[in-house]
């Protein structure tokens, strides 16, 4: 059987995080390293990113957040079980935390989505081809099948399901990132079903929890795409298979370049965090555009591609 061709979506997440977080996408969009954007609109240089996506012709689509910054959504912020004292969400664990107590109400989340979907239109002019959830949200209890509503309600045809072979025989992933990965995994898992039963489409396989920051490397990059590749079966590739007979594999591979934030600057309301401001986020861009990756891409036969392409 021929070596499988795979089309490979490597998605820009966080796009209008900061200017600087913006500038490190579009190089690494024009340099070849990714081939998608995911959009957060309540960032604070949303409008900047959305209007750079039109003028570099990047394809684009929403990271939909209820766990950092300020809701979109006017009526939930003043008053809502998603947001803390201060009027900010409660963050990628302490939304989980309320999430397990029961204290989130889901027509709230589903408000919030809309809302986002919404001005992502009014920023874009377009709705979003594809939607997931920042920090992972989508997958969660309850969320999922808010989330799966929304999209199905819209007609927003494709979404993230981060589950990656390979997470478990990482030894360089610290013990609490194996923890918080193997919950996501579990979480991606039980939304299968709920995604199907909506009509969501995802790509076969899933990149990016091993190669985030300093993780990523070509040789890491290599074996995750290895995994990826092993964990397909063979004979249930893409219905977009070519022609010629060779098989097609669906991929995203999510990935965070950009240059570090500055202190004070951007963020979703609260400023950047620790994650946008660490210089992980550049050698992700440098990494992205290394030319030896490129190489690797073509001896493996990888095309990349956005979700409207899929």
């Amino acid at each position: 059987m021929p070596q499988p061709r795979m089309m490979l979506v490597v998605t820009g997440d966080d796009f209008g995080y900061c200017p600087r977080r913006n500038q490190g996408i579009v190089e690494c969009f024009q340099a070849g390293g990714i081939s998608n954007v995911s959009l957060l609109v309540n960032a604070s240089a949303a409008k900047e990113a959305a209007d750079l996506a039109k003028r570099h012709d990047i394809p684009i689509g929403l990271h939909a957040n209820l766990s950092e910054g300020f809701p979109v959504c006017q009526s939930l912020q003043q008053v809502s079980t998603l947001i803390n004292p201060r009027g900010v969400f409660q963050g990628k664990m302490g939304f989980r935390q309320a999430l397990e107590r029961g204290q989130l109400s889901m027509k709230q989340v589903d408000l919030e989505l809309r809302a986002q979907v919404r001005l992502f239109r009014e920023l874009t002019g377009q709705l979003p081809h594809h939607m997931d959830g920042h920090q992972h949200v989508h997958v969660l209890p309850e969320v999922r099948e808010v989330f799966a509503q929304v999209m199905s309600d819209l007609r927003i045809p494709y979404t993230r399901v981060p589950k990656e072979a390979g997470l478990h025989s990482c030894p360089w992933l610290p013990a609490h990132l194996q923890r918080f990965y193997t919950q996501v995994e579990k979480d991606a898992t039980d939304s299968i079903p709920v995604f199907t039963r909506y009509g969501i489409r995802w790509p076969d396989v899933y990149l990016g929890l091993t190669t985030m920051g300093q993780n990523m490397s070509v040789p890491n990059l290599q074996r995750a795409l290895s995994h990826a590749l092993a964990s397909w079966p063979s004979g249930s590739t893409s219905s977009s298979a070519s022609s010629c007979n060779q098989p097609v594999i669906t991929g995203e591979l999510m990935v965070h370049p950009g240059y570090p934030s500055h202190s004070q600057v951007g963020g979703c309301g609260e400023g950047p965090d620790d994650f946008s401001q660490s210089a992980d986020r550049q050698h992700e861009l440098n990494m992205l555009r290394d030319p030896s990756l490129l190489a690797l891409y073509s001896q493996k036969c990888v095309q990349l591609c956005a979700f409207k392409d899929l």
